[in-house]
């Protein structure tokens, strides 16, 4: 068999052995929050993850005033374009706004991820876009925009223009001076890409003071691409990860 041939069988194994648990996004929402802080993307009230509820317009989101690794379901809210709270109690974050723009723009999105990372926010200050130079980082070839131009706080309509502009039909996005932005088709793919940008960030700055990152061959970057955003293998990755947060939090669904 040739290689294709060999890939195209496992990824229908793989979608035939590996089972994941029906959570609800809600559910989905509070895991990819506690695994992303375990993984050095908290940065107290900074950050933010929402998702399209039932109605396309509406969307889940934290409320205000707490950190990734506090939220639990009781803490979300369901708010509309305008971020007024149709359900649940409490204030979202004024800077979902640009999560409005980039539903709006982008109709294929069902979950982004904001944080400020710290590998990332140290990257984000040189005014370079990622080098995608490493296979587990492959998830992000030709899959990552950049947004050299601050705008400052994105609480405001021209932020969420420029923003949701920017990411060109991407799955993710780098902002200088700022931080990582991931807009995908489920929890889980946003969480794991958002990770592996974090990751991305951290190789780049062990490895440029050592020397030039070497590009690798696109046809092979793609390959990686495609394989590592394989939807079983995705979720299965998700639940390795809500495995060892629901290990340490027992209750956290709860």
């Amino acid at each position: 068999m040739t290689k294709v041939e060999l890939m195209t069988q496992a990824v229908a194994q793989m979608r035939e052995h590996l089972t994941m648990p029906e959570w609800s996004v809600s559910e989905k929402i509070v895991l990819a929050a506690h695994i992303l802080h375990s993984h050095g993307h908290g940065s107290g009230l900074a950050g933010q993850i929402t998702a399209r509820a039932d109605h396309s317009s509406h969307f889940l989101t934290q409320r205000i005033g707490q950190g990734l690794d506090e939220i639990r379901l009781s803490d979300l809210l369901t708010v509309d374009e305008e971020l007024r709270v149709l359900k649940g109690s409490g204030m979202p974050n004024p800077a979902n706004r640009f999560h409005a723009w980039i539903y709006r723009e982008h109709p294929e999105v069902t979950c982004i991820i904001h944080t400020h990372a710290l590998h990332v926010s140290a990257w984000s200050m040189l005014g370079h876009p990622l080098e995608i130079a490493h296979m587990d980082t492959c998830v992000l070839f030709d899959d990552i925009s950049f947004l050299p131009t601050w705008p400052g706080v994105p609480i405001g309509d021209g932020e969420g223009e420029l923003i949701s502009k920017a990411l060109a039909g991407k799955r993710a996005l780098l902002l200088a001076h700022h931080g990582l932005l991931t807009a995908c088709c489920s929890v889980e793919e946003a969480c794991i890409v958002a990770l592996q940008i974090e990751r991305a960030a951290q190789l780049q700055l062990l490895a440029s003071p050592v020397g030039e990152c070497q590009k690798i061959t696109p046809e092979l970057g793609k390959e990686a691409h495609d394989w590592l955003l394989c939807e079983s293998r995705v979720q299965a990755t998700f639940y390795y990860y809500a495995r060892k947060a629901l290990h340490e939090f027992p209750s956290l669904l709860m």
